[in-house]
């Protein structure tokens, strides 16, 4: 009552005390409404208004019913009923198994903004839904949407925050899509996408994605992470991004455990957890559950890298790195294929696919038919040392090959090269040996050149010279020669030696000569007693006693240095035809 008048809840007060047998009337002159109930929870108001009840269903099959009757505040975009029978029936069904838990409740984090945001309030722009993703709101011609969905009804007002009515499912971004949202995942996205695994990522997953920051990868040498983005590296970069990924599950930080899992890479991944803080291998789990639609990302403060697997053998590792196929035929077809992937250490100077094909045309189709087999044996052998010699290890000079003969080794600063071919790789290590890569097939010498190569044949080499049979030894042969050392050729008289080497010498120094050799190629295993031709139509006798091979009266000391056309085995002494 004030200045003489009454007002009830606003309204005047007209007239009063009309007096009735059962109470009294004042007459008021507007109608009085009872106040608006307080607004329920968003849960509430949500089942109040009768169209949401397959949210409400989803929330409940998720676990966020609850949630959402909370404290708050939350904003709430609401597929209505509607929205959500534009789903296909089975894809829907789905989602609400109890499996598809996480992946419904990443699906409904999405539709909900931590805040009270009133329909005044929205501006075009993004806003960070629960989920900790983007949503994209654009305010044009007196519409909103909120990632391509329309706003159809706004400010559905509840205690514990407000509901606006959307007519579309938002659905949240795959993994790959939520990664390149993040600000902080700028270096993984790059990699992801050089590495070719984006659409494997945005597959049906689930994955688990224990994801290196960009400050992780900025602790990786520079130079190093720019070689593993690189083209070429790309399987190398795979392995390193699937060993940070587990595929076919979607772990959780409040599942995760303990122990070893196994990565998308099919190796083994170590977890650890001390004091509540989650390290996988060597890295620190920073922050967890960024749940998208095919799995969860959790961020990690260094790049975790593979073991680096246990090498192969020569064999293996030259299949494994592809250029090497021709080098791989040809060890085959002249059975050192078995030897290779034996126990060795063996040294392989490999010409690449490359280096094969600058052979002339038909040679390795040549080569690698049955009958050349000893010939490509050769070769091949020829490229081999029995022995394990890393680069930092290779000096100038001569080594000896698998076969006996010398590969004689060039060093120009930083350029090396073996027996003029360029070596182009090193280091390729393998469980029985080491690889290093050469740009040329390198072939063994003939025999001339062979026997110029040995240090201690100096004056049967000049007694070839002075006989001319250096074009003979160096044809297509083969041969089988006993070949008298220089100690050999000391034993004989001085005066008549130099007399044999003479010009008008020649016929009887070239007899000599051919009493040493024999047509065809003899190795020291097919060695036999007996009486063989000689090259110079003359019988030579080959005894063998206890294990020691004579040829006429010289013993041989050495075997089975092997030359493109033929072989070679030491004697200690001149031997001489019968004179007739």
């Amino acid at each position: 009552a004030a200045g003489g008048k009454v007002t009830v809840n606003g309204a005047n007060v007209t007239a009063a005390d009309v007096m009735a047998s059962n109470g009294i009337i004042h007459v008021i002159d507007t109608v009085l409404l009872p106040p608006a109930p307080a607004p329920g929870t968003i849960v509430e108001e949500a089942d109040k208004a009768g169209t949401f009840k397959t949210l409400l269903a989803a929330a409940t099959a998720a676990g966020l019913d609850t949630v959402l009757a909370g404290d708050g505040p939350f904003t709430v975009f609401a597929p209505s009923d509607d929205a959500f029978a534009k789903i296909p029936k089975d894809d829907l069904d789905d989602l609400l198994k109890p499996e598809n838990k996480e992946i419904l409740a990443g699906l409904l984090k999405y539709h909900v903004v931590p805040g009270k945001v009133l329909a005044a309030d929205v501006k075009t722009g993004t806003v960070k839904s629960v989920l900790g993703t983007s949503l994209t709101l654009v305010v044009a011609d007196g519409k909103v949407t909120i990632d391509g969905a329309n706003v159809v009804a706004t400010d559905v007002m509840a205690s514990n925050g407000v509901i606006h009515v959307i007519d579309d499912v938002i659905v949240p971004p795959d993994v790959v899509e939520i990664a390149a949202y993040q600000p902080n995942l700028t270096t993984l996205v790059s990699a992801v996408t050089a590495a070719g695994l984006v659409e494997t990522l945005q597959g049906d997953g689930p994955f688990t994605i224990f994801a290196p920051t960009d400050d992780a990868f900025a602790k990786v040498d520079k130079a190093a992470l720019d070689n593993l983005l690189k083209p070429e590296n790309k399987d190398q970069l795979t392995a390193v991004l699937l060993f940070h990924v587990l595929a076919g599950v979607e772990v959780m930080a409040a599942d995760v455990q303990a122990g070893e899992v196994e990565t998308a890479g099919k190796q083994k991944l170590t977890i650890s957890i001390d004091a509540g803080v989650v390290k996988v291998d060597v890295a620190t789990v920073t922050a967890t559950d960024i749940v998208a639609t095919n799995g969860v990302i959790h961020l990690i403060d260094s790049v975790i890298f593979p073991p680096a697997p246990a090498p192969g053998t020569i064999v293996a590792e030259a299949d494994k790195a592809g250029s090497f196929k021709t080098l791989l035929a040809a060890a085959k077809a002249a059975g050192l294929d078995t030897v290779l992937a034996g126990d060795g250490p063996f040294t392989v100077f490999a010409p690449t696919d490359d280096a094969f094909a600058k052979l002339p045309a038909d040679t390795v189709q040549d080569l690698l038919k049955p009958e050349n087999k000893d010939a490509l044996a050769a070769i091949l052998k020829h490229h081999v040392v029995p022995a394990k010699v890393v680069a930092a290890d290779v000096k100038a000079g001569v080594v000896a090959s698998a076969n006996g003969t010398a590969i004689t080794i060039a060093i120009d600063g930083t350029k090396v090269m073996v027996d003029g071919a360029n070596v182009t790789a090193t280091d390729v290590m393998a469980s029985n040996g080491v690889i290093h890569v050469i740009d040329k097939v390198i072939l063994p010498p003939n025999l001339v050149e062979l026997a110029v190569l040995q240090p201690n044949l100096k004056t049967l080499v000049s007694a070839v010279t002075a006989a001319g049979l250096v074009e003979t030894l160096q044809g297509t042969g083969p041969f089988t020669v006993f070949a008298p050392t220089d100690d050999a050729f000391a034993k004989v008289d001085k005066a008549a030696l130099d007399n044999l080497l003479k010009p008008e010498s020649k016929d009887q120094l070239t007899a000599v000569l051919l009493f040493h050799l024999l047509a065809g190629k003899v190795m020291a295993a097919d060695v036999k007693a007996g009486t063989v031709d000689t090259a110079g139509k003359q019988k030579l006798t080959i005894t063998i006693d206890a294990g020691v091979v004579k040829v006429d009266v010289a013993t041989v000391i050495a075997t089975d240095i092997v030359a493109t056309n033929g072989v070679v085995h030491l004697i200690d002494s001149v031997i001489f035809p019968p004179t007739k």
